[in-house]
């Protein structure tokens, strides 16, 4: 039996604390340990981008970053996007345009649309398409997910 490791990680504002093994991924620490099953894996191999979090401010894929890594560290979620009953721009904008379809790459491109939108408000098409580019979709053809980012931007920037 390999030794279990103590980590303490603030995920979308709130403490936790958990045990875990050393290889273990901070994908799987979020689904299996602190039942924050919104996070998706897709290919376990940082290619698709289901299971885009924040890590600190920077945007990374769970299924690279070991669970013992995010010790001390701030993670977002997509349970962290909505406040309360509230939906986030990005995540209202998606159901009304129809911006998904089976929701396995939908939280990772809603956690990576929402850092595009924290540093760049007002992006063009062509910056959202480059933005998400690392998030692979095998059912809307993008341009759905595409109108929903850029809808969103609009609504956030009060146009």
């Amino acid at each position: 039996m390999s030794k279990k490791y103590h980590v303490t990680i603030t995920v979308n504002g709130d403490e936790y604390e958990y045990l875990c093994e050393p290889q273990q991924t901070l994908l799987d620490a979020l689904r299996d340990e602190l039942m924050l099953t919104g996070t998706k894996e897709g290919c376990a191999t940082g290619d698709c981008g289901a299971c885009t979090v924040m890590v600190n401010g920077t945007m990374i894929c769970a299924c690279l970053m070991l669970a013992v890594e995010a010790d001390g560290k701030q993670v977002e979620t997509i349970e962290g996007m909505a406040k309360g009953e509230e939906l986030h721009p990005l995540q209202r904008n998606f159901l009304e345009l129809n911006g998904l379809q089976c929701g396995i790459c939908t939280p990772g491109i809603l956690i990576a649309a929402k850092a595009l939108l924290e540093r760049n408000p007002d992006p063009t098409e062509t910056e959202v398409r480059y933005w998400l580019a690392g998030n692979l979709c095998r059912c809307t053809g993008y341009d759905k997910i595409i109108r929903s980012v850029l809808a969103a931007a609009r609504e956030m920037r009060g146009a």
